[in-house]
């Protein structure tokens, strides 16, 4: 985990000879120019060539029409041959329903089987030890642990404050069997855990049943500020008894994630995240051991060995078979092995050094960009340089007299100019909270509002939720790189960025906000 060595090591703002977003000091401000220099401080860069000529060939609409694509967060780009080989499959054969041993049917379950161990080759994790459970996406997957773990009222969950809605989710599942939640919370100014206060959660506390289920969850990495959390953590918090889930969603598309070195007790993946297509496909990768224990709580077709509605009973099937409900989305799984090759071909080595470099070079330049006055045009939420980060990036641009400027004026911008970059809150509350320092009863006041608004005839809009909480304006801008990233869009987002320096857009005409 972590930043290849040479863009960890290229050099800070005041080592270069020019400035370090690209304007020489003696010469124009030329694409060219700024891409030699950033060629010079990240020489490992050029061994990431191999993109360059893949995005030509395989993803051209990108540069033909003209797009900036900053959201790989939000989602991946899917390859032209990615659908050439799918379609080219499925216009070759007749696939039917799975659930049966008839030829067309018998055809498509060895191509899921195959895509299934596809995933586990690629995460290195050994079929002794893991199970792959197909699902929708990652929130699915979070869903069937959040339902079938077994928590009771000595349970504990334990849960990082950066962490997807869909992972806070669980609580609510853990609160009903009366089991006890709590948080670590994630600090300024780099919004990362303090590793003491992981310590302590983590510690087994004498009073505490041996044969309590005990659930730590956290994300591999940050979907708000790119933060890495270290996967140390898992084998700490296993020695103390607990079950580790990492979220794997936000990591895995620029990172290798190798099970066979990590060891956590569920996975949850979202595929489109890493390669685009197909979407409505993802997987809970998940230990044997710990899937042994889950307990659903109903049955469906395609999960039961038989049911009954005379003895109103049921036998649930083995492993994963027991949690794949109905009919899978089973012409889009040889998709997965389709899309998992393509990457494995590409390298994620390769990926993750060209996203390294990147970033880094974002990271400085943004930093570098200061009104005439000298107040920096940008707060950035996260760490200041690409060590333990990824390739996201959140931050608010600032007025000349340090005002939020507001993340809807961002957007509409950029959209004109064909820049895709994300604002909101990202389905990720905590880094948020901590960033703008919410307190929990300003945050209380407005919950109750909202949840009362039937009640007193006036519905909260999110602006009075905004005002309400003391938020400086709706969100964040987010804008992350990814597989298809090349210097060129780095460099006319920041040509972008560079249009807000000494500017006071006016918020006239923005359209309402929809949700955070």
């Amino acid at each position: 985990m972590g930043s290849s060595l040479s863009c960890v090591n290229a050099p800070h703002e005041s080592e270069y000879e020019e400035e370090p977003w690209g304007k020489p000091k003696k010469r124009g401000d030329t694409l060219r120019e700024a891409e030699r220099l950033f060629r010079k401080a990240n020489p490992d860069y050029n061994t990431t060539e191999q993109l360059d000529h893949l995005r030509a060939v395989d993803y051209p609409t990108l540069d033909k029409d003209g797009h900036v694509y900053l959201d790989y967060t939000g989602s991946g780009l899917y390859a032209e041959s990615q659908l050439r080989k799918h379609s080219e499959l499925l216009r070759r054969n007749v696939f039917g329903n799975p659930h049966s041993l008839n030829p067309t049917s018998s055809a498509i379950t060895a191509l899921g089987e195959e895509a299934r161990n596809m995933v586990l080759r690629f995460f290195k994790a050994s079929p002794d030890e893991y199970d792959v459970i197909f699902t929708p996406n990652a929130s699915h997957a979070l869903k069937l642990v959040a339902e079938s773990y077994p928590f009771t009222s000595n349970s504990e969950v334990l849960l990082l404050s950066d962490n997807h809605n869909s992972v806070h989710g669980i609580r609510e599942f853990a609160r009903v069997k009366g089991a006890a939640i709590s948080y670590v919370p994630v600090l300024m100014p780099d919004l990362r855990a303090d590793e003491v206060m992981i310590s302590m959660a983590l510690n087994k506390k004498p009073s505490e049943r041996n044969d309590a289920f005990r659930l730590f969850a956290y994300p591999a990495q940050s979907n708000f500020t790119g933060v890495q959390h270290p996967l140390e953590w898992i084998a700490k918090a296993q020695s103390q008894g607990w079950h580790v889930l990492l979220d794997a969603a936000a990591f895995v598309p620029t990172n290798q994630l190798d099970l066979s070195r990590w060891h956590p007790d569920f996975v949850p993946v979202s595929f489109y995240k890493m390669f685009g297509y197909p979407t409505g496909a993802g997987c809970l990768i998940v230990r044997k051991a710990a899937l042994s224990l889950m307990n659903r709580p109903w049955f469906a077709g395609g999960t039961v060995w038989g049911a009954s509605v005379v003895a109103d009973d049921h036998v649930l099937l083995e492993g994963h078979e027991a949690f794949e409900d109905g009919t899978i989305n089973f012409l889009n799984l040889p998709a997965v092995h389709i899309g998992l090759n393509h990457l494995k071909s590409i390298g994620m080595e390769t990926i993750h050094e060209r996203v390294s470099c990147l970033t880094d070079w974002l990271l400085k330049t943004l930093f570098s960009l200061h009104h005439a006055n000298g107040n920096p045009l940008l707060i950035i939420y996260g760490p200041p340089d690409i060590r333990q980060r990824g390739g996201t990036i959140s931050f608010n641009f600032l007025t000349p007299k340090g005002n939020v400027v507001d993340e809807r004026i961002v957007e509409t911008r950029a959209s004109a100019i064909r820049i895709s970059l994300r604002t909101g809150c990202f389905c990720n509350s905590g880094p948020a909270e901590a960033a703008w320092n919410l307190s929990k009863e300003a945050l209380h006041r407005a919950f109750n509002a909202k949840n009362a608004e039937k009640e007193y005839g006036r519905e909260i809009m999110k602006e009075d939720f905004i005002k309400e909480i003391g938020m400086p304006s709706g969100g964040a801008v987010r804008i992350s790189v990814g597989l298809m990233s090349n210097f060129v869009d780095a460099y006319r987002f920041v040509e972008f960025a560079r249009t807000f320096l000494d500017n006071f857009p006016s918020h006239d005409g923005l359209m309402p906000r929809q949700g955070c």
